[in-house]
């Protein structure tokens, strides 16, 4: 595997104090993944006197074996995108928890780079830590299109509403470029397959002409997921994601479009964002969402880490407190993967904040009805080979910065097996 093209600049001061965090970014650090059998730290060799390495060039592949991470500028922690050629894009859920059984994710991490996100450790699959490189180093199967087609043209396939974006949000930057989700909507359009789709990003306004006809059908829901209407607070939870007030605007637009949209509060983080759960509700019925959820942070495998360490550089006057109470809620742990109760979590605080969602949720008219998409519309596609088709991966070489991958056998890795 290639050595990690992201080098950190040591701190000066205590080994306690907290690393800083990345203007832009969602983690603090490369946290170690649960598959690595090393584990390295920036250090300083005393020639750069306190100042960065100009180049990581300057580094040889006998100093990155023995340990050793250059310090280099943070201007060089940019994002990369790969291309990859899937062999299968429909991952299958049966957990009882899940309103979806089937899904699929054209792009592996996402740069939105929400520091509690769930899907960090899928990256830990691909040698990659589940840190900064789930935000910075993203792959794009290429062929998403082409796959999925040949999957929804396999006799005997059984229709069953398809979430787009269970493990990534699908309207991250890269998706201006790269268009696959766009893609795999005029694909469900043509075949007249029902999905739902749930976004951070306002990017989604892009495909009205999509979603549009999908609505008129009864084929299509979309969630805009809202954590807080405080700016200055989403740009730290969340550095890359649209803006609170574009998201509400999302819905708005959405809504007036006739395209049914619900909101989620997710994740509600003690002491950081839960004051916000009946402004939000407000804001997004004011602005048309008929449908509202809500999660409480859970914080699996090595999204503990970076949690952590982001709680440490962001807020580190409550930090402590913060993580008790998450405690509090996973029966004394910071991960409880239960099923039934690993959503909303359980115990005093947990029944509390279910009463204020319910109070609001009464008090503002949501979730009088649920969305019924159909399924009986669907017509199979005609089967083309994935590799028959190159319209997706012309796309990748547009972009100098863009390196080939072969296909991998990670490709199949079933993104929600973690969780």
């Amino acid at each position: 595997m290639e050595r990690t093209k992201h080098a950190f600049s040591a701190g000066s001061g205590s080994p306690a104090t907290a690393p800083a965090a990345l203007r832009g970014r969602g983690a603090v650090t490369n946290v170690r993944h649960r598959f690595e059998q090393t584990e390295r730290e920036p250090a300083d060799d005393g020639w750069s006197s306190g100042q960065v390495a100009a180049s990581q060039d300057d580094v040889s592949d006998a100093d990155i074996a023995g340990g050793y991470i250059p310090i280099v500028p943070e201007s060089t922690l940019k994002t990369t995108v790969t291309s990859e050629q899937a062999r299968k894009l429909l991952s299958r859920n049966d957990s009882p928890d899940i309103p979806f059984d089937v899904a699929v994710n054209p792009y592996r991490g996402c740069e939105h780079g929400c520091v509690y996100c769930y899907a960090r450790p899928t990256h830990a699959y691909l040698g990659y830590s589940p840190g900064l490189d789930f935000e910075t180093r993203l792959i794009a199967k290429a062929n998403a299109v082409d796959v999925l087609r040949a999957e929804l043209a396999r006799p005997g396939y059984r229709v069953s509403p398809i979430n787009i974006g269970s493990a990534t949000d699908v309207y991250q930057p890269i998706e201006r470029e790269w268009q696959l989700t766009r893609g795999v909507l005029e694909l469900l359009l043509q075949t007249r397959h029902p999905a739902t789709i749930v976004t951070k990003n306002a990017l989604i306004e892009r495909d009205l002409d999509l979603l549009q006809p999908l609505a008129e059908q009864r084929l299509i829901t979309v969630y805009i997921s809202v954590t807080t209407l405080d700016t200055e607070m989403a740009r730290t939870l969340e550095p890359r994601a649209s803006a609170p007030w574009r998201r509400i605007q999302a819905i708005r637009t959405l809504t007036n479009a006739g395209v049914p949209v619900g909101v989620l509060v997710a994740p509600i983080i003690p002491f950081i964002n839960d004051e916000s759960l009946e402004h939000i509700l407000q804001d997004a019925r004011q602005a048309g969402a008929c449908y509202a959820s809500y999660t409480v942070v859970r914080l699996p495998w090595e999204v503990k880490a970076v949690f952590q360490e982001w709680l440490e550089a962001h807020f580190p006057d409550r930090a402590q407190r913060v993580l008790h109470r998450i405690e509090d809620m996973r029966n004394g742990r910071r991960n409880d993967p239960q099923f039934g109760t690993r959503m909303r979590g359980t115990g005093l605080w947990a029944n509390l904040l279910r009463q204020r969602f319910n109070l609001a949720v009464r008090k503002l008219g949501l979730n009088t009805t649920r969305p019924q998409l159909v399924t009986h519309l669907f017509q199979a596609p005609r089967a083309v080979s994935p590799a028959s088709s190159a319209s997706a991966a012309s796309v990748a070489g547009q972009s100098s910065s863009r390196q080939s991958r072969s296909s991998s056998p990670l490709s199949s890795s079933p993104q929600l097996a973690l969780f």
